[in-house]
């Protein structure tokens, strides 16, 4: 390899990438409670954040990408606009403000200025959390196929291990190999705080084994590792979801590895499946046979809602009201828990907390009224465009990408339906790559380029 090719796969911007892609796995794999930590990753964000917006912008390449960089340009907008001080007259006529109001006059103090959002300090908190994934979908924006391959592969090892490191803190009996001080203990949760998030990384990161092991068929070359790494890392999948016992990600894990053997099935070069193609379904079914013989009942109870109730669907309501009373602008991002904590019922106060929805779209409703949802229902616009025009594709190494991609995110959206995945820096960076690689599939790939 030529010393220019050397530095084209590691230059400034693909070295700070490396760097933010391993200290978000490492220290962000917590929402709350680990200020210090969240902190790291956002700085390390800064370096790559000017760096990959300073090559776009020089390339011209932000041009490409014009509707998703207005994407997130309002994602990023929304918090902001929620600090800005508003005079009395103003913020004082918003809707769920009357109860503010009322106080401030029992306790003989006349409004002053107030941003929209009820708490700032957190505002300012969700606003700075936006740093990390927003670096990292500029880069991967201007980053070669070959450079995000090494970064996904890189996500693949990490998963293997935080499986590993799962097993370990299970066989322990302990805390002692727990990462972050709020979790469950006993439960297996790898780099992660919340053993469902775990489940939400492990979703997102089988598309990517599947398309990579069966992408050597296509090339028919001499090498088969990527293809028995992903029948493994599927199998391990399997095997990792059961012992997690996310049941959000046991009820995803049927559809995702469907669509994932679909696209590894086109990465193959839509032929008739030979023993590649068998070896990766193999190593599903071989780890549900063995799952389903030896840790069936286990993963069963915890569907029993008489055993385990569902406290999340009965919440679900309340926020619906609470959201309905703070429109049309929300209560600002971040100030879930302090609302849903004036509207609870009495009757519903126990030593536990409802810290988030666990719905992401209910939330985003209560914090950001309908500006959240518009931008919500204009990224799902983006989303179904980019997947039609990435399945339309033949196959190719991009094309197999942004297709493993739109799966990916289809995992963590579905999830975020029933938990909040996407509020740890962890996941965030990972949905932010897998959106710049499917906002890819509007663009000619490399080879057509060249």
């Amino acid at each position: 390899m030529s010393i220019k090719a050397l530095k084209g796969q590691w230059d400034a911007v693909a070295i700070a990438a490396a760097i933010l892609l391993a200290l978000s796995l490492v220290f962000g794999g917590a929402s709350r409670e680990h200020a210090l930590r969240l902190a790291l990753v956002e700085l390390a964000a800064l370096p790559l954040l000017v760096l990959a917006a300073n090559r776009l912008i020089r390339s011209g390449d932000w041009r490409k990408s014009r509707f998703a960089l207005s994407l997130l340009g309002l994602l990023a907008a929304i918090p902001l606009l929620q600090l800005i001080p508003l005079p009395p007259f103003l913020w004082t006529a918003l809707p769920g403000r009357q109860e503010m109001v009322v106080a401030l006059e029992l306790a003989g103090l006349q409004p002053g200025w107030a941003p929209i959002t009820v708490t700032p300090d957190l505002t300012w908190q969700s606003a700075l959390a936006l740093i990390p994934p927003a670096a990292m979908f500029l880069a991967v924006l201007g980053s070669t196929q070959a450079q995000t391959a090494r970064m996904l592969a890189f996500y693949l090892v990490i998963a293997v291990i935080s499986v590993a490191l799962g097993a370990a803190q299970l066989a322990s009996g302990g805390r002692q190999l727990y990462l972050w001080a709020t979790t469950n203990a006993g439960s297996v949760n790898g780099f992660f705080a919340n053993r469902n998030h775990l489940a939400t990384y492990l979703l997102a990161c089988v598309p990517f084994a599947a398309v990579f092991g069966a992408a050597v068929l296509r090339r028919r070359t001499d090498e088969r590792l990527p293809l028995w790494f992903g029948a493994l890392f599927l199998g391990l999948v399997v095997v990792g979801l059961a012992a997690i016992r996310s049941r959000a990600g046991v009820i995803l894990f049927g559809p995702i590895a469907i669509t994932s053997l679909l696209a590894a099935w086109v990465a193959a070069g839509r032929g008739r499946p030979g023993p590649g193609l068998l070896a990766l379904t193999g190593g599903v079914g071989a780890a549900i046979a063995a799952v389903a013989l030896l840790a069936l009942p286990p993963i069963l109870a915890r569907f029993d809602a008489q055993s385990a109730p569902e406290g999340r669907f009965e919440g679900w309501p309340i926020v619906a009201d609470a959201a309905d009373a703070w429109l049309p602008l929300g209560s600002g991002i971040g100030s879930f828990d302090a609302v849903f904590r004036s509207v609870e019922p009495l009757e519903q106060l126990d030593p536990t907390f409802f810290n988030h929805a666990h719905n992401e779209y209910l939330e985003t409703w209560l914090e950001a009224g309908w500006p959240g949802v518009a931008l919500i229902i204009a990224f799902l616009v983006w989303y179904g465009r980019r997947t039609i025009t990435a399945w339309k594709a033949g196959p190719s190494r991009e094309r197999d990408l942004q297709r493993a991609a739109s799966i990916a995110l289809l995992a963590m959206l579905a999830h975020s339906g029933v938990d909040y995945p996407l509020r740890t820096a962890a996941l965030a960076v990972l949905f932010a790559l897998c959106a710049a690689i499917l906002e890819k599939a509007g663009q000619p790939t490399e080879r057509d380029r060249g």
